[in-house]
């Protein structure tokens, strides 16, 4: 394990993941240190298994939050004391084993060559990925790139990403939105307006049976009811008073 970064750290949301938590946090502390993982209310203990893992020089850290608030909750809590704490760069991982811990180091050295921008993880899917999640996400790239007046971000669901930690901190307190699934595609969305440039990596995506530990939070009427209004309010917006600065992110990516 390497020595503590000072300006980047992994952030781990977790809620219930079983014990693939363990796993998870294992694969990241083997790629970078320091690891933070952030118990969103919790109740299947899952975090207590990270005891072990705590012991070794301060790599790990658990946050615990008193109740469930969702990935984007979980995320600001994250940001806010990693500002505190001297960080300013966030690579926002799932507990669940979706997402590659050996592209950890390669995301963070593109980070440290475009601070300004966010490292966006494009999926490279497996052939075990689920029919549907695939075919949904044409509909959310859709959407994106007429809420940005193009394709900047490549796919809006992917949570694997670095972002700059106080331009997300400052764009998760102004919204009351971005808590839950709507997280992702949110934050891409108003962190581009805000100015930040977004920089796509190819990364590969496993989609976990239940007996390989994979869970799955996702209910597809109240998630898709969520979605579907984040949509309404970004559009809207966009059509209010955001399209000034989508036209102006939009010049500066076709610089």
């Amino acid at each position: 394990m390497a020595d503590p970064d000072s300006t980047h750290v992994v952030i781990i949301p977790s809620y219930n993941p079983g014990w693939r938590l363990a796993q998870t946090v294992r694969e990241a502390l083997g790629a970078w240190s320091p690891v933070w993982v952030v118990s969103d209310g919790s109740t299947d203990g899952s975090d207590r298994a990270l005891a072990g893992e705590r012991a070794e020089g301060g790599a790990l850290r658990v946050l615990m939050r008193p109740g469930n608030g969702g990935k984007g909750a979980a995320v600001l809590t994250a940001a806010e004391e990693a500002l505190r704490a001297g960080f300013t760069h966030g690579l926002v991982m799932d507990a669940d084993g979706q997402h590659p811990a050996d592209r950890i180091a390669d995301f963070m050295r593109a980070s440290r060559e475009a601070p300004d921008a966010m490292i966006l993880g494009r999926p490279v899917f497996g052939p075990e990925a689920p029919w549907i999640r695939l075919n949904g996400r044409k509909l959310s790239i859709a959407l994106v790139t007429l809420e940005l007046l193009g394709r900047s971000v490549g796919d809006p669901l992917f949570g694997f990403r670095v972002y700059p930690l106080a331009p997300l901190a400052r764009v998760l307190r102004s919204t009351r939105g971005a808590r839950r699934f709507d997280f992702d595609h949110e934050v891409a969305v108003r962190l581009t307006w805000a100015g930040v440039p977004a920089l796509n990596l190819a990364s590969s995506c496993r989609y976990l049976s239940r007996a390989e530990g994979g869970v799955s939070h996702f209910h597809y009427l109240s998630a898709n009811t969520r979605m579907a209004w984040m949509h309404i309010r970004l559009i809207t917006e966009l059509l209010l008073y955001r399209w000034p600065a989508a036209l102006r992110a939009r010049r500066r990516r076709l610089r």
